[in-house]
């Protein structure tokens, strides 16, 4: 298992399963000290029923390349991409990690890399989601990587919205 950061927030306990569990080093720089969700992540640390790794530079850049395939790159933290490096290096070295998150562009990532997640507190995407960015004055057409957040045109802050769907999520989470 693969936990990011919205497994902790959604209550998550990691002395509740028996699976390994692992995750990145950003994750605790997100979750807020002497909350609950932190004394979990520092107790299942300490205790070494999880552990903090950090990935593969050949990993982080599969992710990054398949994050700009389906347009997920911008909207990725640093975590974000460390987690699901994390999950693609488990798999390469032929494990079946889960990542265990409720942030809709990492189960897109994951997806686009044939690696399971599960959510918790969402329903979780069940289509592969290809985005597009566009100005919702002028409805001019951005590729989601664009750099700036606001129209060339108009000046109108860009939203996101999917481009297609590509397939159904079967067996991925």
């Amino acid at each position: 298992m693969v936990l990011d950061t919205s497994a902790f927030l959604a209550g998550f306990d990691p002395f509740s399963v028996s699976e390994e569990q692992v995750t990145a080093p950003t994750v605790e720089d997100e979750i807020k000290s002497n909350s609950m969700s932190w004394v979990r992540f520092k107790t299942a640390v300490e205790n070494g029923k999880m552990k903090v790794k950090a990935p593969a530079k050949e990993h982080w850049n599969k992710v990054k390349t398949s994050s700009k395939k389906v347009g997920d790159a911008f909207f990725l933290s640093k975590t974000d991409i460390e987690l699901l490096a994390i999950a693609s290096e488990l798999k390469a070295e032929g494990c079946k990690p889960q990542i265990i998150t409720d942030d809709y562009s990492i189960q897109n990532v994951a997806a686009q890399l044939g690696i399971e997640f599960v959510p918790l507190a969402t329903f979780g995407i069940s289509r592969l989601l290809e985005w597009i960015r566009y100005c919702p004055a002028c409805h001019r057409k951005y590729p989601a990587d664009y750099k700036s957040t606001t129209c060339e045109v108009c000046g109108t802050d860009l939203k996101r919205k999917p481009r297609r769907t590509a397939k159904e999520l079967k067996g991925i989470s």
